[in-house]
């Protein structure tokens, strides 16, 4: 364990460094704590030695280590209370009786993402918990029309889609193929019901029947990974430490995709867990903060993503709020 002083330096530069994203010097510390510049730059060194802080090339200062975050989180942050102005926009939102649970939490993540300009990711209720009662589809005119799924929870999405060159009487006998073969099936085993059971066997009743079929598919994989919700991607931008191209590209790409992100987002346990650097299996250049949330008909994992420089007392209590408010 630090001494007294110890961990006040240390959480003086890492609350300075969040804020500034800049190598905090001797200067700020001696103003701070009232002693000399020798003392403070001699408990520097010694932080410097436990790895708790790290030097740079380019400045005279330091900056925290993954180490000293773990440290900080563990041993000196407290959870900030939030202010009365985040309290109210986000009790706005779980108060309004015509939301949904699903648009409450988008629209609450969409929020924090604003307020914090960090990248909010929700993973919805698992589709396997959803098995599809029907399929139907309203023609709109001649090239284009609306198909609606219906799962056993009664949850309908509808979804616009253009088929051109292909009589509603093809459509209609794709529709009731896949209402004889795949009713009850998971949502999320759908589309590889379709791939390995009427793939095989819709060119026997349907004459354009790759046009369809990739239609159809496309419709199933839209639906069942609809509970997956990255809100503020390009947040990550507006943060000094990404920078480097290749970088950004690599993290875009993981948020783009949704097995990266069911692999490396959902959250087995109940508390509010943060991962530093390379304690996320994302990336090791951020920080994720997420939870598992629970209610009485679905479950999943509201997740935070930001720098290892991240407001970490403020985004565990909005999240801490949104799992409460979740949960009522």
């Amino acid at each position: 364990m630090l001494t007294e002083r110890q961990s006040q330096i240390l959480k003086l530069i890492i609350t300075e460094y969040i804020q500034s994203a800049r190598p905090v010097g001797s200067n700020l510390i001696c103003k701070e704590l009232n002693c000399s510049s020798a003392t403070v730059r001699n408990e520097m060194a010694s932080l410097e030695e436990l790895g708790l802080l790290e030097k740079t090339h380019t400045s005279s200062g330091r900056v925290p280590s993954e180490k000293g975050y773990r440290y900080y989180v563990d041993h000196l942050m407290k959870p900030k209370e939030l202010n009365g102005e985040d309290m109210l926009k986000l009790q706005i939102i779980f108060n309004n009786q015509q939301l949904e649970l699903s648009d409450c939490l988008s629209e609450s993540l969409k929020l924090i993402s604003d307020m914090t300009n960090y990248t909010s990711i929700v993973l919805g209720g698992t589709s396997h918990d959803n098995k599809l009662k029907e399929i139907n589809v309203i023609p709109i005119d001649t090239d284009n029309l609306i198909v609606i799924v219906v799962t056993d929870t009664g949850h309908v999405e509808n979804k616009k889609v253009t088929l051109k060159n292909v009589s509603l009487e093809e459509i209609k006998k794709t529709v009731n193929l896949i209402n004889d073969l795949i009713v009850g099936t998971p949502i999320d085993e759908v589309s590889s019901k379709l791939e390995f059971e009427i793939k095989p066997i819709i060119g026997r009743y349907v004459k354009e029947h790759e046009m369809v079929y990739n239609t159809f598919y496309q419709v199933f994989k839209d639906f069942s990974s609809k509970n997956i919700n990255v809100v503020g991607k390009n947040n990550i931008l507006k943060q000094p430490e990404f920078n480097n191209i290749e970088k950004i590209r690599d993290i875009f790409g993981k948020l783009d995709n949704n097995e990266e992100i069911i692999n490396n987002i959902t959250e087995e346990n109940n508390d509010i867990n943060i991962y530093i650097g390379k304690e996320n299996k994302l990336d090791e250049e951020v920080t994720v903060i997420k939870t598992k949330y629970h209610t009485k008909d679905q479950e999943g994992t509201i997740a935070i993503v930001g720098p290892k420089r991240m407001e970490y007392d403020r985004v565990v209590t909005l999240l801490e709020f949104i799992k409460e408010n979740i949960e009522k």
